[in-house]
């Protein structure tokens, strides 16, 4: 069957013309009224442009819903004083996947580190137990250009603390928070905020519902569980460590990634799945692109590009896991709240190469305590240690792990881990 459009032939304003903008806006047109506004006109192709409206016209229209994309800052868009005004109408695209097909099980992954990595092996650990599974949110397709859906199709559902916080209505019946560490607080303001955003995967769920989230004390602090209606499971990282010695010691040798492991653990036995297969398939799971990915080994240099980390809380655990001399790129856009907390025993190993806009906040988290060297972007960093690279005698590590928004000079973390691959290969391998 297809995603249902019951209950929602109303009008909508569609904010923000990105890829959940543009699947918001295929999928309720067909049986809505459905406008588009955007901050960047150009977005907009000229097939499109009938349906485009002023900002005038937004602020004289009573639309019964507005479908904001994750990357609207409410605080910072063209729209903002509209939108504060009119908060209850706010909805997102999970809102409208949940209120047309509630039905449909569910499994929202959501975390400040490793959730794309998790929601990806949950994904092949479905798939190989033959099931029906789509790979929806921040990972894989918008959740609604997913089309030939039946009442067994299972949706495993990588969610961002920006969809969470929009959302009104979404609720899954499975739902993981991995980790909470500091993130995005120039959006949330503040840390409390931040939390409570991703709870919100927890705070919608049913009395048949359950949540799988770590056992820890700010968490349990920021909310009153005993108000939660789903059931609560707490874990602890020690948990499953007979299932974590059944894995191959050089996959998920990260501190995060280990432990994201144990919510998929835990989450087979209320899924009765076979331990056997995900076992398995975890121990042939590849790292995602541009997460801590290995791109060259050889007997003198190993380099790994990690341009994803967009937070030092991301890196630190790499950084614990490995006796090597480091190389460490990092640098970019400084998150709010970020901290550098990384114990001194590890720091003799390390020598970091701090590029970016944000070069002097993180000279000043790191001076004395590990080796600095300032250089002023990426392709003069992987200049600068080709010609150092000669005085190491023993096998050494470049770790690319930014731990930093990539905005100030690549279009994405996409883009600078391409733009340090091209660099490495120049600079490095030859």
């Amino acid at each position: 069957m297809k995603l249902k459009t019951k209950n929602l032939r109303k009008s909508f304003l569609i904010y923000g013309f990105g890829k959940s903008g543009i699947s918001s806006f295929k999928y309720l047109n067909v049986n809505n009224k459905c406008y588009i506004f955007d901050d960047d006109k150009k977005k907009i192709n000229n097939n499109l442009k009938k349906y485009l409206v002023s900002k005038s016209q937004v602020i004289n229209n009573n639309f019964d819903n507005i479908v904001i994309s994750p990357g609207i800052d409410l605080n910072k868009c063209e729209l903002s004083n509209y939108l504060k005004k009119n908060r209850k109408k706010i909805i997102t695209d999970l809102d409208i996947f949940y209120k047309s097909n509630p039905e449909i099980l569910t499994i929202t992954i959501t975390g400040t580190n490793g959730k794309s990595t998790t929601s990806k092996l949950l994904y092949n650990i479905l798939k190989n137990h033959h099931l029906d599974v789509r790979l929806t949110g921040n990972i894989g397709n918008p959740i609604l250009d997913e089309n030939k859906i039946s009442k067994k199709t299972v949706f495993v559902v990588e969610a961002s603390s920006y969809q969470l916080a929009y959302s009104q209505y979404f609720k899954s019946k499975f739902s993981i928070i991995t980790n909470i560490s500091p993130d995005h607080l120039e959006r949330h303001n503040t840390f409390k905020n931040y939390i409570l955003s991703k709870l919100k995967c927890v705070t919608k769920q049913d009395r048949d519902d359950i949540a799988i989230i770590p056992n820890d004390n700010l968490i349990k602090k920021t909310i009153k569980f005993k108000n939660i209606k789903s059931k609560i499971v707490f874990l602890n990282k020690n948990k499953h460590q007979n299932l974590k010695r059944k894995l191959k010691k050089n996959n998920f040798t990260n501190s995060t990634n280990l432990q994201n492991i144990n919510f998929l653990f835990e989450l087979t036995k209320f899924m009765n799945l076979d331990i056997n297969i995900v076992l398995k398939t975890i121990n042939k799971f590849k790292p995602l692109k541009f997460r801590q990915e290995l791109i060259y080994e050889s007997k003198s240099i190993k380099i790994i590009n990690d341009s994803k980390s967009t937070t030092l809380s991301s890196t630190t655990p790499f950084l614990k896991t490995n006796k090597k001399k480091i190389y460490w790129i990092l640098g970019g856009l400084f998150k709010k709240g970020d901290k550098f907390n990384l114990e001194k025993k590890y720091y003799k190993n390390l020598e970091a190469f701090i590029y970016g806009q944000d070069q002097k906040i993180f000279s000043n988290l790191l001076k004395n305590k590990i080796k600095i060297n300032l250089t002023e972007n990426l392709k003069k960093t992987l200049k600068l240690i080709s010609k150092l690279k000669s005085n190491e005698k023993k096998k050494f590590i470049v770790l690319f792990s930014p731990a930093a928004a990539s905005f100030d000079q690549f279009k994405n973390f996409e883009h600078r881990g391409q733009q340090f691959n091209n660099y490495a290969k120049k600079y490095l391998l030859n």
